[in-house]
């Protein structure tokens, strides 16, 4: 199916778009450590929990959950924790293939499916991480990748990422997008390029073509995304869930008290989110710790860091999120 007509990118047409509805967020865990420099498994245990409580779908060995570093044997043990704690429950879990030899599509086909496999039998949706290797293919062959994995393995979802998260990451151009979101058993993407005409673009392109394909924001700096019917994927909700559960609940109800916790949850964004952007994981250690959500504020040791200074800074934002939240709770009838 070829796909013609240009996206509404007007202030008229991206207004249009908003309306109350139910949000399907999915949250990406942070994977917390200890000052030895080993996963918090009790931490985590508890992210998940408060992931779960707050009505969110949980995404696990994702970027936030410093993918890229763990080796094979710590992602399988991750899946492992994951499913047994959620017992049958819904999660995401990354397939990442980085660094694995490729030469063709054929070889990336058999990796992902090798990846996604461990996913899918503990009840896990896989969603398939870009690779180098990947990134070289021409569109069409990125296209006939999808489109294996998920005839072996599916249903999957896909991802574009920014290169400001990791080199191997690519945005695709709108006409990929367009082939992409026609892979049966391909059900969603996250789109993480930060940049709000390139998913407004989509999510028009979306509506036309096949409106129950989802688009998840991975724009933590434009978490209001949500409102113009995107879904999302994000780190940014790993550092207050519950937060994120209630500001959802408030847009489904067409509550305007949604935009206040926007707001807040916003600045925590824009701090958390700053250059070098990957140092982000820290800053999600920082303020769960403070929080009391977790036992240190350690990163793992090759991910990069943030300074002490950023507490501070951060104690102010929970203390605005936490009287936002009590705000909005009381206004709903909810207890504080």
């Amino acid at each position: 199916m070829v796909v013609t007509g240009g996206p509404r990118t007007t202030v008229a047409g991206v207004q249009a778009r908003v309306r109350p509805r139910a949000i399907d967020g999915i949250s990406a865990l942070l994977l917390p450590y200890r000052a030895d420099g080993r996963p918090d498994w009790d931490g985590y245990a508890n992210c998940l929990n408060q992931t779960v409580s707050a009505g969110l779908q949980p995404a696990v060995n994702m970027d936030t959950g410093y993918v890229h570093l763990l080796t094979a044997d710590e992602r399988a043990e991750v899946l492992d924790v994951v499913a047994g704690a959620l017992g049958g429950a819904p999660f995401v879990a990354g397939a990442f293939v980085e660094g694995q030899p490729a030469s063709r599509a054929g070889d990336l086909v058999a990796l992902y499916c090798a990846e996604a496999e461990p996913i899918r039998a503990r009840g896990g949706t896989p969603i398939l991480f870009q690779c180098s290797a990947l990134k070289r293919l021409p569109p069409a062959e990125v296209v006939g990748v999808y489109r294996a994995v998920a005839e072996r393995v599916g249903p999957i979802l896909g991802f574009e990422l920014g290169e400001m998260f990791a080199p191997f990451g690519q945005i695709y151009s709108l006409d990929l997008f367009a082939e992409l979101i026609q892979v049966p058993g391909l059900i969603g993407l996250k789109h993480s390029s930060l940049d709000r005409m390139l998913e407004w673009q989509r999510l028009e392109l979306r509506d036309r073509v096949r409106p129950d394909f989802k688009v998840y924001t991975g724009n933590d700096l434009a978490i209001d995304m949500v409102i113009y019917g995107s879904d999302y994927l994000l780190g940014l909700s790993a550092f207050a869930p519950e937060a994120f559960g209630l500001r959802d609940q408030l847009w489904a109800a067409g509550d305007a008290r949604f935009h206040g916790l926007n707001d807040v949850l916003q600045y925590l964004g824009a701090f958390a989110f700053r250059s070098p952007v990957p140092a982000y994981k820290h800053s999600a250690a920082q303020f769960l710790h403070l929080r009391g959500q977790i036992a240190t504020s350690a990163t793992h040791p090759a991910s990069p860091t943030r300074p002490d200074s950023d507490v501070a800074v951060l104690q102010e934002i929970s203390n605005r999120l936490d009287a936002a939240m009590a705000e909005a709770r009381s206004a709903i009838g909810e207890t504080p």
